[in-house]
């Protein structure tokens, strides 16, 4: 398959010959602002600071070529439509979406910054479980049958189907980290047994894990981001905006959450692992706490606000509703610790601890904390539940 591929030129050709977001007498720069393995991201401005960004979805894997459908670009740009909609200013404004070239583009969102390169230097935002909650409580709820029109959940169905992707997901997160097949897991030097003995040959926990894939897989819940780590959050002191839904799909809402939930936790192993000041710490695990605790309040909110449907008000079904997603959230929560730790996807919080030993008890400890969620995730009810599980660890 031929990559799409367009040069710098050929982005700043496109854009002055095609948009007026510019004014004609200004020169023009373009650079590549992206970091990633399967899409190019680069930002034009002008002299005057004025600036966008373009999104363009490759055909091919940067890393190994392997051909990849270039549909989930498409699915992005619509997901960020809706997701401005029901969660006005938390993501990229969408300026135009040229189909034929797979390119979105978008707002220039660079006075926020990374929230996980954040987290790692030690800059705590205290807005950030209010703001991250929000996007949870706007986005989520909203999109399911049990709040929009069962025919356009259905036709929404079909159009974020998105197989490619969701089997990266199914791959990486919910099956190699305890079965290795494809042999791409990386695992610390000295591990090799624990891993084993911990995440390959525990039939309880393949058995736990089986049952939030079969979920992840069948369970047409609400339209998720699907990819939801702390480096798809930017943040600043006024808000964050959330970016790449390109993993979006329909599925299980307690897989957006518990991503959220799971990334919180390496910036305080990190802090932990290196011997940051204990203020940072304990800030670190308030960010957790409050995380955690907002976003179950706020669900049962969106419940109450946006569900009208009469039938839908039983109280019976409301409680089995959120129970299950809570505890789907701390589950998937748990797979996400898991995979980060020994697939082949590493977060920086882990890879930045280059010492054997801190590494090997960093590694252990995670696998341990994930685990533990996983098997008795409907024992979690609060935030301090797992951050007391971090302190025992």
């Amino acid at each position: 398959m031929k990559s799409n591929l367009m040069t710098k030129d050929q982005i700043l050709t496109y854009i002055k010959e095609n948009f007026d977001f510019f004014e004609k007498d200004k020169d023009l720069v373009c650079e590549e602002i992206g970091d990633g393995n399967i899409n190019y991201v680069f930002r034009i401005k002008d002299s005057s600071g004025k600036s966008l960004v373009i999104k363009q979805a490759d055909s091919l894997l940067r890393s190994s070529q392997r051909p990849l459908d270039t549909n989930r670009s498409k699915i992005e740009q619509e997901v960020l439509k809706i997701e401005n909609h029901l969660a006005p200013g938390l993501v990229p404004e969408v300026y135009h979406y040229d189909e034929e070239k797979f390119l979105i583009i978008m707002e220039d969102i660079s006075t926020y910054k990374n929230l996980r390169t954040e987290l790692i230097e030690g800059r705590i935002y205290d807005h950030l479980p209010e703001s991250i909650s929000t996007f949870l409580e706007k986005t989520l709820i909203p999109t399911t049958d049990l709040v929009i029109d069962r025919k356009e959940k259905k036709e929404r169905l079909k159009r974020f189907t998105n197989p490619d992707l969701c089997d990266i997901t199914e791959d990486l997160v919910l099956t190699e980290p305890y079965f290795d097949y494809k042999n791409r897991n990386i695992i610390t030097k000295g591990l090799e047994d624990f891993v084993k003995n911990s995440l390959y040959e525990d039939e309880d926990l393949h058995f736990e894990v089986l049952k939030l894939k079969d979920k992840f897989q069948n369970y047409s819940q609400g339209l998720i981001h699907g990819d939801l780590h702390s480096g798809s959050i930017f943040i600043n002191e006024k808000g964050i905006k959330v970016i790449d839904p390109e993993f979006s799909f329909y599925g299980p809402l307690g897989y957006d959450i518990g991503n959220v939930w799971g990334n919180l936790v390496f910036p305080l192993y990190y802090h932990m692992a290196i011997g940051s000041d204990q203020k940072l710490i304990e800030k670190s695990k308030d960010i957790i706490i409050k995380t955690i605790d907002l976003t179950i309040k706020k669900l049962k909110k969106s419940f109450d606000d946006n569900i009208t449907f009469e039938f839908f008000k039983n109280k019976k079904f409301k409680d089995f509703y959120l129970k299950d997603l809570i505890e789907d959230s701390f589950g998937y929560c748990g797979t996400e610790i898991i995979r980060r730790t020994v697939g082949d996807s590493k977060v920086k919080e882990v890879d930045l601890i280059k010492d054997l030993d801190k590494r090997l008890n960093l590694d252990k400890s995670l696998v341990l904390l994930g685990k533990e969620i996983i098997l008795n995730r409907s024992d979690f009810k609060e935030g301090k539940d797992i951050t007391k599980l971090i302190e025992k660890e």
